[in-house]
């Protein structure tokens, strides 16, 4: 496929696919959600990849859904979109996609994270911010309700007090707040911000492959997970990772006083 929405690229063992909309702040259409799809298939099936980072070209990072694209706009007089439907078609499959990814996941947010954006940063793995960025659910001031896995997520990560607060409320969180609440992994000066993100993709993209997304899947799991049921998934767990590649290598290292080599196997 010829990307015209956004842009795609693997180095090195690390995909990079960046929001290219950005006189429109990465707003998403329908064409954009395609080719996203798309280049998140090819990432969790190229073998070569062993960790993703999602950003966005420009000031910002996402600002959701381009209301412009809708087919007709609400109380324009004729037949009004079916919002469920873009849900079903388009943003729970891609925040699916971003959870069940086969790899670490970053997100790299550069800048205004708002609506759908905010909560598909949120579906990735490890969340970092420039100090500038912040994160807004203004789906109040529509009528509509927090999207793209928002009412999952906001409550599971600061608790449903603060949830309510930005969901009712749509304010805008500032990152360095987002990371003090614990909504996001870090916030980092914009001097910093490029070498951090990188840094942090490299480490993951050189790590222990399954044993990470097992260790992710496992996270996950806890949310709904008794304790017994948390033992037997990590007992599962241990069982399958330590006839692999990697712990063989994690052990020569350590024996070896190196630093190791892991291929991800």
């Amino acid at each position: 496929m010829t990307y015209q929405n956004i842009i795609y690229g693997v180095d090195d063992g690390l995909a990079r696919l960046t929001f290219n909309r950005p006189d429109k702040l990465n707003s998403f259409t329908v064409a954009m959600h395609l080719e996203v799809q798309h280049a998140l298939d090819a990432a969790a099936a190229d073998s070569q990849v062993r960790a993703l980072v999602l950003t966005g070209a420009g000031r910002g990072f996402c600002a959701g859904q381009d209301l412009g694209d809708r087919a007709v706009s609400a109380g324009s007089g004729g037949a009004r979109p079916d919002l469920g439907e873009s849900i079903e078609k388009y943003y729970a499959p891609l925040v699916r996609r971003l959870r069940a990814m086969p790899k670490p996941v970053v997100c790299a947010v550069n800048g205004v994270a708002a609506g759908a954006g905010a909560n598909i940063a949120l579906a990735c793995d490890i969340v970092i911010a420039v100090q500038t960025a912040n994160f807004v659910q203004p789906f109040c001031k529509l009528g509509l309700v927090p999207d793209a896995g928002g009412t999952w997520a906001l409550p599971h990560l600061v608790g449903r007090a603060r949830a309510l607060g930005l969901a009712l409320l749509g304010d805008a969180l500032s990152a360095q707040q987002a990371a003090d609440w614990g909504l996001i992994w870090k916030c980092v000066p914009a001097a910093d911000f490029e070498a951090e993100v990188n840094a942090v993709a490299r480490k993951l993209a050189t790590g222990p492959t399954r044993g990470l997304v097992r260790t992710k899947q496992a996270i996950d799991a806890a949310a709904t997970h008794t304790l017994d049921q948390q033992l037997d998934l990590e007992r599962d767990a241990q069982r399958e990772l330590g006839y692999s590649q990697d712990y063989a290598e994690g052990v020569s290292a350590f024996t070896e006083k190196r630093a190791p080599e892991f291929s991800g196997r």
